[in-house]
């Protein structure tokens, strides 16, 4: 089968390699992917020469179970995180399968394992985001910002976003987005107390890095939550107000699975299915997907994403 690879030596370079079709283990499904969502994480340069199988989530049809699989049979329409989803078959595991709304279509469930996965440990495992709480996403218009209005949304929270590009956050307004931010800077404390009269944000999320994080902490409210689950603007240090870290009660998180548990991971998705795979499936959360890409057209996929011309979820579709 067709798998796209990523090698790296003084740059990185995308690699199309013919490779033997997976077998699932006794726990695993063996997909037929149709569609796989890019994430900017896996793209960044820094892997080895060797290389690595490149894709993390992705939608498709079962093929083959595992001995030990019950729920699933070939057929079955699923999506879920999977280690090198940008490839014909992939292997997902059965504790982080799910099955597929028929209201999706497969760019849309594509979008939805790795990221929304990732808002729900953000906005509700840690979060705790409430009904009628205020919400801070800066970097709103990334698939994460954008998949975090959606759900801050159906969970009745007020939602304030940044983003250097008036279109994109004028495109947002009917997702929901209650104030809009057209900045790149940390300039937003005065537009935020006065959008939350003087309270501040009760939850954060930032998707830049250090250069707005000591302007986050001054727009937090009493007790306010702060989680920190990208840096793109590579600055990975920033100055941090223990002052008000401690008379505010702040908490501060990052979001991340690289190091969670089989355990946990089964946890969140158990969580998330209960919680918000029925507004997925009613069409309460439509993964927004800006731009699809054919499978041979990985590399102008990435450029788009390196580009930062999307709003929301790229998506590479499978060939067949």
């Amino acid at each position: 089968m067709q798998s796209y690879w990523m090698k790296t030596d003084n740059e990185s370079t995308l690699e199309l390699r013919e490779v033997a079709r997976p077998e699932p283990g006794p726990r695993q499904l063996l997909v037929r992917l149709h569609a796989a969502g890019l994430n900017r994480g896996e793209l960044l340069t820094g892997l080895s020469s060797t290389g690595k199988a490149l894709g993390m989530e992705g939608a498709g049809v079962v093929v083959k179970a595992g001995a030990d699989v019950a729920g699933f049979q070939p057929g079955d329409r699923v999506m879920g995180r999977c280690v090198a989803a940008f490839s014909e078959f992939g292997v997902m595991e059965l504790h982080e399968v799910m099955r597929m709304p028929a209201a999706l279509s497969w760019e849309e469930a594509a979008s939805v394992p790795l990221t929304f996965m990732v808002v729900y440990d953000m906005l509700v495992e840690q979060g705790r985001l409430a009904a009628g709480e205020w919400l801070l996403v800066n970097g709103i218009s990334s698939g994460v910002g954008v998949a975090a209005l959606q759900m801050a949304k159906v969970l009745g929270a007020r939602v304030i976003g940044s983003s250097g590009s008036a279109g994109k956050l004028a495109r947002l307004q009917p997702l929901g987005l209650d104030v809009s931010l057209c900045t790149r800077k940390a300039d937003f404390f005065e537009a935020v107390m006065q959008a939350t009269s003087g309270k501040g944000v009760n939850l954060v999320v930032n998707a830049v890095g250090g250069s707005v994080f000591a302007e986050e902490l001054r727009c937090m409210a009493f007790e306010g939550r702060h989680a920190t689950v990208g840096y793109v603007d590579g600055q990975m240090k920033a100055e941090l107000n223990l002052e008000t870290l401690h008379m505010q009660r702040l908490r501060l998180f990052g979001v991340s699975n690289k190091l969670r548990t089989r355990e946990q991971r089964a946890r969140s998705v158990a969580g998330f299915i209960a919680d918000m795979l029925p507004a997925l499936a009613d069409g309460r959360i439509r993964p927004l997907v800006d731009k699809v890409f054919a499978f041979s057209d990985l590399a102008a996929a990435k450029a788009c994403m390196d580009a930062n011309q999307h709003l929301g979820k790229i998506v590479l579709t499978m060939p067949g």
